[in-house]
C-alpha cells in the first residue's frame, strides 16, 4: 500500500487507507484507439493525462507536482460528475456510495467511504496525487490509449506514449480552438478547461493569445457548478504552493 503524506493533523491528516486489491492488468492494451472519434467513453482524467502531456513523446508539459496534483483534481471530478461525491467549502462529502463501473473510480471511492473523518479535499488531493499518474496511465493502457516504453539511462524510467496522435492531441485542439474563437464550453471542457487553468497549464495552451482569451477561459471556468469551483480552488491552492516551492527550492 501506498505511504500517504505525513505531517498534518486532525481534518488535514492523510487517511490511513486499508489495503486494496491490485487491478489485474491485461496482457496487452485491448485495443488501439484508431482516431478521436473512436472514443466511446470519454473520462475526466484520462483527458487531463493527453493535455498535460506531448501527444507525441508523452513528456509532461508541467512539473511532476502540478500533473500529479491534476490528475488527482480529475479523478475526483470524476466521481462528481457521477454523483458520488460533492465537495462543500473545503470539504469533499461522499452522497452515493454504489460503486462505479469502472475499476478506478471505485477504488478511489472506496477509500473516500472508508475514511470518512477524513474529509480536507486537500488532504485527498496530497494522497491520491501519489498515485494518480501511475493509475491513470494504467486505465488508459488497458484500454490502448497509451503504449509503455523505457528511457533514460539504462532505460530504468517507464513514460506511457499515445498510441494514436489524433486521439491525444483532440483535447488540446479542441478546447483551444474554442476558447481562442470566444466559444462556449460544455460541462465536460468547463471542467478540463478549470483543471488546466488551476495547474498553471493556461499560457502554454493560449500561447500567443490576446490577454481577452485568457479572461474569457476564466469566464468559462466562473460558470462551473459551485461544487466544482471548490474543487478547482483547492487544486489552485496546492498547485500554487507547490510553485512557489519549486522556485524557492
Amino acid at each position: 500500500m501506498n505511504t500517504p503524506p505525513s505531517g498534518a493533523s486532525n481534518d488535514h491528516a492523510p487517511p490511513h487507507l486499508y489495503e486494496h486489491p491490485t487491478p489485474v492488468e491485461p496482457a496487452r492494451p485491448v485495443r488501439a484507439v484508431g482516431s478521436a472519434a473512436a472514443q466511446t467513453s470519454v473520462r475526466l482524467a484520462d483527458e487531463f493525462f493527453y493535455l498535460a502531456h506531448d501527444d507525441q513523446t508523452g513528456r509532461s508539459r508541467l512539473f511532476d507536482s502540478a500533473t500529479a496534483h491534476g490528475l488527482a483534481a480529475a479523478l475526483l471530478g470524476e466521481l462528481y460528475r457521477e454523483g458520488r461525491v460533492t465537495f462543500e467549502g473545503r470539504h469533499v462529502r461522499v452522497i452515493n456510495t454504489v460503486p462505479p463501473k469502472d475499476w478506478l473510480q471505485h477504488l478511489v471511492l472506496d477509500r473516500l467511504v472508508a475514511e470518512p473523518r477524513h474529509a480536507a479535499t486537500r488532504t485527498w488531493l496530497a494522497f491520491l496525487a501519489t498515485t494518480a499518474y501511475d493509475q491513470v496511465a494504467t486505465r488508459m493502457w488497458q484500454l490502448g490509449l497509451l503504449q509503455q516504453q523505457q528511457v533514460g539511462r539504462l532505460r530504468r524510467k517507464r513514460i506511457y506514449v499515445p498510441t494514436d496522435v489524433n486521439t491525444a492531441a483532440w483535447s488540446w485542439a479542441r478546447l483551444s480552438y474554442q476558447l481562442r474563437n470566444y466559444q462556449p464550453l460544455n460541462a465536460f471542457d468547463v471542467a478540463l478547461a478549470g483543471l488546466a487553468l488551476h495547474t498553471q497549464l493556461d499560457p502554454i495552451l493560449l500561447d500567443g493569445t490576446p490577454l481577452a482569451v485568457r479572461a474569457f477561459l476564466r469566464h468559462q471556468v466562473d460558470q462551473a457548478p459551485p461544487p466544482l469551483r471548490n474543487l478547482l480552488a483547492d487544486l489552485g491552492a496546492v498547485v500554487g504552493n507547490a510553485v512557489l516551492s519549486h522556485r524557492t527550492s
